[in-house]
């Protein structure tokens, strides 16, 4: 169950990823709320399999883009 779970964060976090790259390019709203969003889902990965790399470039890009969502 654990690996199916830890599966799921990583494409949802994959998917929401490239959702926003390709909103971005096509110069549509919504890419960095996806952004947003697919970090969550990494974020929430790394903090399970404890992936401190990982953590600390999600720490990174929830600070860029939470300043972001705000502006």
């Amino acid at each position: 169950m654990c690996n199916r779970l830890d599966n799921i964060l990583q494409w949802m976090g994959a998917l929401l990823i490239i959702t926003g790259h390709t909103l971005n390019v096509q110069n549509l709203q919504g890419d960095i709320l996806c952004f947003f969003l697919g970090t969550l889902f990494f974020y929430a990965w790394s903090i399970r399999t404890r992936n401190w790399a990982q953590i600390t470039v999600n720490t990174v890009a929830f600070t860029i883009l939470g300043w972001a969502l705000i502006r």
